[in-house]
């Protein structure tokens, strides 16, 4: 008797996609740039009240090439990366204080908690008085939004780790440190990796708020000064540059966490 030869089984999932998923995921973006392009060219969009899709793309060109918009970029980076390690050594260090001590979560949960309550923009008046208007109220404005999300998140992580494993730690033999090392920063990883995420784009956020005011520099400059000229143009590339930097900056998170988190199964998805 001849053997019966078997075809491989092929997912539901894998038998559905017969479009690439770049494609779909490409499709609503390059859609709408087309609906864009074509309300301008036919006048439906008037360019006084948005510029067209060729005319930003030259207007991006010019900026590069002239060597302004790369210098904007450079400075709005570097206020970013300063407000996020500031903010990040403040909120993950007052989250490690009290998330793995009692007398550290009375001494400083209740004061945290109620500064959050505060709105953060709310505090750019004060900064400015105490700082003046150079780069310092900046990178604090930047710096305090971070340090709230990475602190509630990494404080979440800690107090999350299951009980079960703090006693398979202790049965294990190791001492408080060890737990700390080997069993509650690996458990509380993944909420300080969404804390990261939120906190990025809080910081996008934050730069935005303060670039646009008492700025000399950066991309907030470009559109402060754009809208004092109404260069639609100018506004929508400075817009589209934030907006890109801030899924770089997410794609770079991601990525960390696939490398550090890779122990952890998740759902992709059907």
């Amino acid at each position: 008797m001849s053997p019966v030869l078997l075809e491989p089984v092929v997912p539901l999932s894998a038998r559905r996609r017969t479009v690439p998923r770049w494609l779909r995921r490409t499709t609503g973006p390059l859609f709408l740039l087309v609906l864009w392009q074509v309300s301008s060219a036919t006048g439906m969009l008037p360019s006084d009240v948005l510029a067209s899709p060729g005319t930003i793309a030259g207007t991006a060109s010019g900026l590069f090439q002239d060597g302004t918009l790369p210098h904007a970029m450079l400075v709005s980076v570097q206020r970013v990366l300063n407000g996020l390690l500031i903010g990040g050594v403040v909120g993950v260090g007052l989250a490690l204080i009290s998330g793995l001590s009692r007398l550290g979560e009375d001494l400083v949960d209740a004061t945290v908690q109620m500064l959050r309550s505060i709105p953060w923009v709310g505090m750019i008046p004060l900064f400015i008085i105490w700082m003046g208007i150079g780069e310092a109220p900046k990178i604090a404005l930047i710096a305090l939004g971070v340090a709230f999300h990475l602190y509630l998140n990494v404080y979440a992580g800690i107090r999350g780790v299951d009980a079960q494993l703090i006693e398979a730690g202790n049965s294990l033999g190791l001492g408080r440190w060890g737990l700390i090392r080997h069993v509650v920063l690996p458990g509380a990883l993944p909420g300080a990796m969404t804390g990261l995420r939120y906190s990025l784009a809080t910081a996008w956020l934050a730069l935005v708020f303060g670039e646009t005011i008492n700025a000399d520099d950066g991309i907030g400059f470009l559109l402060n000064r754009a809208r004092e000229f109404f260069q639609t143009d100018v506004i929508v590339v400075c817009l589209i540059v934030y907006a890109v930097l801030g899924l770089l900056a997410d794609f770079i998170v991601r990525t960390l966490e696939r490398l550090l988190l890779q122990w952890r199964p998740t759902f992709t998805g059907t």
